[in-house]
């Protein structure tokens, strides 16, 4: 954990439909570096990042830009173009983070469980008849399906279908947010969340909705959703979830820190996986700063060693 006075900018906001929830996070970020008595510069990230790095010349940037530019190796290819060193995984870790069907394949292919699914773009649909192939996916993943887009975080563009009549207006809306589209089967059950930090799997949180699904509006708003953590689970059912965590953190290259999400099975118990997430939230409601909280690590001292990750102190 680093203890020298650092120069660091805290890259948030931008232009994602996740603005808001980034320059949350990006804003407690700042604050407690500050209080760790850095010299701290936030970035509300937009066409002149480059000439503001460039002018700032910052030992370390710490990302909490969330959606597309923050999560897909965007910013973080420009930080590496410039020489900055940045928190988080690596560029090709967040291409496959950041791309839900590139990541559940390579789950697949190493054989960690995650719903069975199946993917479209939007070529498939319009000029390639994929509609016509709609019957057999249903048939073959059942009701309720999840519909959600291929690249977005924070649940944005998730619809539930529970019949046939409502999976064209899900795709509808999953297309307006992404060019391809996931159909996965549902699990019903219980929404846990194991985060990576430095190598360690923190204790696991359950996200208890008001609601019938953990959507963005029950992610961010505060009362909407209770959390317990640790989650109330037995010894084999803990471990077994953070065991497939560090997995899937490992299987996909990412490195520093991540977020990954699973559901525990409501009848079988069965644990899968959902996806992972390079830049989890460091809002008051988010996941991370939880975990961390129960294994003693106050929000002070996680951001600490987030940026101590980032500079290899």
């Amino acid at each position: 954990m680093t203890t020298d006075r650092r120069r660091v900018v805290v890259l948030k906001g931008g232009r994602s439909l996740e603005r808001q929830v980034s320059l949350t996070s990006g804003a407690r970020v700042q604050d407690a570096l500050e209080r760790l008595g850095h010299d701290v510069h936030g970035l509300d990230v937009g066409h002149d990042l480059v000439a503001r790095l460039r002018e700032l010349r910052p030992d370390a940037a710490f990302i909490a830009l969330h959606g597309s530019d923050g999560e897909n190796g965007t910013v973080q290819e420009l930080l590496e173009i410039l020489g900055i060193p940045y928190t988080g995984s690596g560029i090709s870790a967040c291409v496959r983070c950041s791309d839900k069907v590139l990541a559940k394949h390579a789950m697949v292919d190493a054989g960690l469980p995650t719903p069975d699914f199946l993917s479209f773009n939007e070529t498939a649909f319009k000029e390639l008849g994929a509609a016509e192939a709609l019957p057999a996916v249903e048939e073959r993943l059942g009701f309720p399906l999840v519909v959600k887009p291929s690249n977005q975080g924070s649940s944005l563009g998730i619809k539930f279908a529970h019949a046939a009549a409502e999976v064209p207006a899900a795709l509808v809306a999953a297309f307006s947010y992404s060019e391809k589209v996931v159909l996965e089967r549902h699990v019903g059950g219980r929404d846990l969340a194991v985060s990576i930090l430095g190598g360690r799997a923190l204790p696991v949180v359950e996200a208890i909705p008001d609601d019938e699904f953990y959507d963005f509006a029950a992610r961010y708003t505060i009362g909407r959703t209770r959390f317990v953590c640790p989650a109330e689970l037995d010894d084999a059912t803990t471990a077994r979830a953070q065991e497939l965590a560090l997995a899937v953190h490992d299987l996909l290259g990412c490195r520093h820190f991540s977020r990954v999400d699973l559901m525990c099975d409501a009848e079988t118990g069965e644990l899968t996986v959902l996806e992972a997430n390079v830049i989890p939230g460091m809002t008051e409601t988010s996941l991370l700063p939880q975990a961390a909280d129960a294994a003693g690590i106050d929000f002070d001292a996680l951001v600490a060693t987030m940026l101590g990750l980032a500079l290899g102190d």
